[in-house]
């Protein structure tokens, strides 16, 4: 009976999960214990803070997610305590004096002291029989397989299994309780070999899904790393474009300080110049005044007469010279004070700004009125008046510029170009025999014109044809051509049908650089402080001297042309072709709109949407139609 007693209580000391004596066992709520490694196992695997038991699969809530607050079987931890200071004696010997166990074997199930191990070993039947040594199980290195015992039949192993009711029994208690149809009873070892099999295949299959996931994870690493080294490389390459940048940037400002520099101290050099003439002309005064003007002696003889007479001559011219002349010393001190640097707010290029040389650069809308010759203000918004001016020939204006003396320039395909004062009188042609496309002048007043042929020509300010060649486009390969001259006195030629502009200088022949355009066709172009201004029909773009546009602008339904204004904004003019009508904006470089000019003015329609926008240097606005030149006052 103590045997029987010994082996309940040995099989209520095992860990349902694990199968080994409890360690550290707690209670669940549904009163099942387990080891705490077990349920801190369970807790992980669930994610959460509550533990389904695997007995009965009741919920126990776990606080804080920490199992070790769960509550202790102090029974049966004490219970497992005593048996682990006792050893284990042998279960074979009849004896009352039983020895320590030396052996145990797993086919009969019994602890074996030396002497009974030696009768075990001797018996045939036993033989091949499965047997440990006690110091190997104490070490946990081998688990041993303890046969169960029939509660009903404490002498019968429980050697059946019953598969319909997952139940161990002995062999009578299957042949009388499991007789049942349904019931399925097989022998423990025959359960214990489908058991095993049923572990090696979940086994094979967690290992595939672990491979699975492994690969996975080597997955992600690789996209980790592929982050990571995409991280460093943009590090790199932003601490290489910083250092860069910080470069350029002092290389800019060096230039820009040294620009100033000359500008302002050429100014200074010429006021200098006249202050050092003014005051010699005060000298000179002063000097013929005290030789002169002496109220205590009167010459009396002839020499001192004559003498005398002569100085007065000399005083009477000086003095007789005309007055201060204040203009000059005034346009000097406009020229060093319009030395204005305008930072690059927006526009996507490296670099802290330009020089720009403005009378007064102001984009606020002034109140009072002007378009006056010798008022520098910004335009009101009301144009109050408009008069319009028929071209000498019909349908046939190709291109307008400003001219060096401040008058318009306006261009013909049928040949000549007609020159326009502010007022709109024709003052006279030239070129009459040269079918003009495109025209623009020099710093020097020459002449650049491209004609219906493409050909660039370059004539001086009288207009005579000077023998320098260029190598350009042909109509056939670069499509109609427009013309515009930068600062710098390059030469800018947009072909639309090719997509590109070539950039020649005066010297000729070859263009020096090629600007591509693409994804946009340059129909009109215009220079804007170190960038362009092309036309398409409806939109206006912005671009850089490598073609990347920094601002657009469209217009759906309307026809859009662009000029610079006298104040460095930039003039829209937008034509409703089949209406008639057209309105100009005045925009910032960033093509932002500022404010209206003229609102949707009533113009002759003409049979080709072909128009251009310029600006007076007296500031009135002229707009050209293939018929008509309308100057806006």
């Amino acid at each position: 009976m103590a045997e029987a007693l010994k082996t309940v209580i040995s099989q209520s000391t095992e860990c349902p999960v694990c199968l080994s004596t409890f360690i550290d066992p707690k209670i669940l709520s549904c009163s099942h214990t387990f080891c705490k490694t077990c349920l801190d196992n369970l807790l992980k695997c669930h994610g959460n803070c509550q533990i389904r038991c695997p007995v009965c699969r009741a919920v126990t809530q776990v606080p804080n997610q920490d199992v070790g607050k769960l509550q202790v079987n102090l029974a049966l931890k004490s219970l497992i305590d005593d048996m682990e200071g006792q050893p284990q004696i042998c279960t074979n010997c009849k004896s009352n004096n039983k020895p320590h166990a030396d052996v145990y074997c797993q086919d009969c199930g019994k602890y074996l002291c030396t002497s009974c191990l030696n009768t075990h070993s001797q018996w045939g039947d036993f033989i091949g029989h499965n047997v440990i040594a006690m110091s190997e199980i104490s070490s946990g290195k081998v688990s041993v397989r303890r046969y169960r015992k029939c509660r009903k039949h404490p002498k019968e192993d429980e050697c059946c299994f019953c598969s319909t009711c997952r139940r161990f029994t002995c062999f009578r208690c299957g042949v009388m309780e499991h007789k049942d149809e349904g019931h399925q009873v097989v022998e423990v070892a025959t359960y214990e070999d489908k058991h095993m099999e049923g572990i090696e295949d979940l086994k094979s299959k967690v290992e595939k899904k672990q491979s699975s996931f492994q690969k996975y994870i080597e997955f992600i690493d690789e996209q980790s790393k592929s982050v990571d080294n995409a991280k460093k490389q943009c590090t790199s390459d932003i601490n290489k474009a910083y250092y860069d940048a910080v470069r350029q940037l002092s290389e800019k400002k060096e230039s820009l300080l040294r620009e100033v520099k000359e500008t302002t101290e050429g100014v200074a050099k010429e006021l200098k110049s006249m202050k050092t003439t003014a005051q010699k002309h005060i000298n000179q005064l002063t000097t013929l005044a005290e030789m002169v003007i002496n109220k205590t002696k009167i010459p009396l003889d002839m020499d001192t007469l004559a003498t005398h007479d002569t100085l007065c001559e000399e005083l009477r011219a000086v003095f007789d010279q005309k007055d201060p002349d204040y203009e000059q010393p005034k346009k000097s001190g406009i020229k060093g004070k319009s030395v204005n640097f305008e930072r690059n707010v927006g526009v996507n290029e490296l670099g802290l700004g330009k020089i720009v040389n403005v009378v007064e650069k102001n984009v606020a809308l002034p109140t009072k009125k002007v378009f006056d010759k010798k008022d520098v203000s910004l335009p009101t918004n009301k144009i109050v008046n408009v008069k319009k001016v028929a071209l000498p020939a019909k349908n046939s204006m190709n291109a307008m510029v400003g001219t060096p003396d401040g008058r318009m320039a306006v261009g013909c395909d049928t040949g000549g170009i007609s020159i326009f004062s502010s007022d709109g009188k024709l003052q006279h042609t030239v070129l009459k025999d040269v079918k003009i496309d495109g025209v623009g002048f020099l710093s020097d007043g020459r002449c650049v014109v491209t004609d219906n042929s493409n050909d660039i020509t370059l004539y001086t300010p009288e207009y005579t044809k000077l023998n320098v060649m260029f190598k350009t486009l042909s109509r056939d390969e670069g499509g109609f051509s427009d013309l515009t001259v930068d600062g710098d006195d390059l030469i800018y030629v947009s072909y639309w049908k090719a997509m590109k502009i070539l950039v020649f200088s005066t010297a000729g022949w070859q263009a020096i650089r090629e600007i591509p355009c693409n994804g946009y066709e340059p129909l009109q172009i215009t220079s804007y402080h170190g960038y362009l201004i092309t036309k398409y029909f409806n939109t206006i773009r912005l671009i850089d001297k490598q073609g990347a546009v920094q601002h657009e602008l469209k217009k759906p339904g309307s026809l859009l042309h662009a000029a610079v204004s006298q104040w460095d904004t930039i003039l829209i003019a937008k034509v409703k072709h089949d209406e008639g009508l057209v309105s100009i904006d005045e925009y910032t470089y960033e093509l932002r709109h500022i404010r209206n000019l003229v609102t949707d003015y009533k113009i002759e329609k003409s049979g080709i949407y072909w128009c251009f926008l310029q600006q007076y240097r007296s500031g009135e606005i002229a707009f050209c139609t293939r018929d008509n030149l309308y100057i806006f006052r």
